[in-house]
């Protein structure tokens, strides 16, 4: 009996054990893995948490957001960086679409005078984006916050750079602001 009991004390911890390094991998969420840690800068990210966003019936993209800690709401988000936005596309858009509906979540999370003031760098982007063409399935964009700049990136390349934490803090809202772009998305990111 006691040789039994054993065996499944040991059977219970190389499960445990098992199931805290497959969590050390990362997690996956629509079908795409996403790691628990990365660097951006100079500084250890972790997977605050990921979602995916729908549009109509289609699923759009993995959304997932990495910080130097946890954070449960927008201050603690914005409170500190760096920090990644990361969008693991599901389907195939148009540099436009992604514009488009990049500038209606501006609009939706910010006031007038807090988009007015960050007009140019909207511009910026729109510029780096419609230079992509098309963001195929499987494409990942970047959105790191380093060094008082948003850095865009496209699988894995620098494709430009926006100066201001005001456009960065703008550009976050997108997705757990007041207004965001999808209600569980945004419970998602924020790991609730």
């Amino acid at each position: 009996m006691k040789r039994i009991m054993n065996l499944a004390a040991a059977t219970v911890a190389a499960a445990v054990i098992g199931l805290a390094a497959g969590s050390a991998l990362g997690a996956e969420v629509g079908g795409v893995k996403l790691d628990d840690k990365m660097s951006v800068g100079s500084q250890e990210l972790v997977l605050n948490g990921a979602g995916v966003r729908t549009r109509v019936v289609f699923k759009v993209y993995v959304a997932s957001l990495y910080l130097p800690q946890k954070a449960t709401d927008l201050a603690g988000v914005l409170a500190k960086g760096p920090r990644r936005i990361q969008l693991n596309l599901l389907r195939t858009l148009s540099a436009d679409q992604l514009v488009d509906a990049l500038n209606e979540g501006l609009a939706e999370n910010n006031s007038a005078a807090e988009l007015a003031a960050v007009k140019p760098q909207v511009g910026q982007l729109a510029t780096i984006m419609k230079a992509f063409k098309e963001i195929k399935e499987k494409d990942v964009v970047t959105l790191d916050f380093v060094e008082g700049a948003t850095r865009v990136g496209l699988n894995g390349e620098a494709r430009g750079s926006i100066a201001g934490e005001p456009f960065n803090q703008a550009l976050t809202k997108i997705w757990v602001g007041d207004k965001p772009v999808q209600a569980d998305l945004k419970k998602s990111l924020l790991g609730a």
